[in-house]
Parts: C-alpha cells; sequence; structure tokens
C-alpha cells in the first residue's frame, strides 16, 4: 500500500484538513451537496458499485455479506483497477473515501475500505 492511509466519512460531514484527498465513491452525485462546499478532490465512479448491485443492495441491505461478494468482483475489473491504481498513485498520505448512505456501518466504502487494506 506504499503508506497509505485509508478512511472513510461520509460525504455530509464537514471536511477537515486531516482528511488529505478527499475521494467520493459513489456512481451518483450525494444530493444538496456543491461540488465547491464538498471539497470534493476525486470523483472515483469506477470504484463504486454497477447500479443494478446499488440497487439490488439497496432492496435487500439484509443481503450485505452477498453485496460484499459481488462488490469485490466488480473490483477487479479493469476500470476499476485503473481507479485504484490512480488513487494509489496520488502524493497524499490519507485517503478519505467519501459515501452518501445513510448507514454507517454497511455501505460501499465500508467495503471498499477492507478490500483496499486486504490488497
Amino acid at each position: 500500500m506504499s503508506g497509505k492511509r485509508y478512511q472513510i466519512k461520509r460525504v455530509y460531514e464537514p471536511p477537515a484538513a486531516a482528511d488529505g484527498l478527499r475521494v467520493l465513491v459513489d456512481r451518483l452525485w450525494p444530493r444538496g451537496v456543491s461540488k465547491a462546499n464538498g471539497r470534493i478532490d476525486l470523483w472515483a465512479k469506477d470504484l463504486a458499485p454497477s447500479d443494478k448491485l446499488r440497487r439490488e443492495f439497496h432492496a435487500k441491505p439484509e443481503r450485505w455479506a452477498e453485496f460484499v461478494k459481488a462488490y469485490v468482483k466488480e473490483l477487479e475489473t479493469p476500470g476499476a483497477q485503473a481507479a485504484v491504481a490512480e488513487l494509489r498513485s496520488r502524493k497524499k498520505n490519507m485517503i478519505t473515501l467519501l459515501y452518501a448512505a445513510k448507514d454507517q456501518e454497511r455501505n460501499n466504502a465500508v467495503a471498499l475500505l477492507g478490500w483496499l487494506q486486504r490488497t
């Protein structure tokens, strides 16, 4: 991981200097967040789950384990791998993965963080 540290944060929380590089990892732009006020440095749509997977999980959040397994498969695609390579090439030590979901324990940023820490 070349010394990079990752953390997650809800996009609606105020930006902080300690956030480092702020990366939105949702496929849809969050409601009510302006590009200027959100201080989003990078919108990594290719790291977000597909629309199909996102909709399936939204409809059945109790299927968290199945969502994570399917999402990890999507993270192995060339587009996602290119986005990961871009993240890892950035000159910031801290990278904050931003998400809009209300559930702070089961969302794509949580799954992505776990995957990034394992790979």
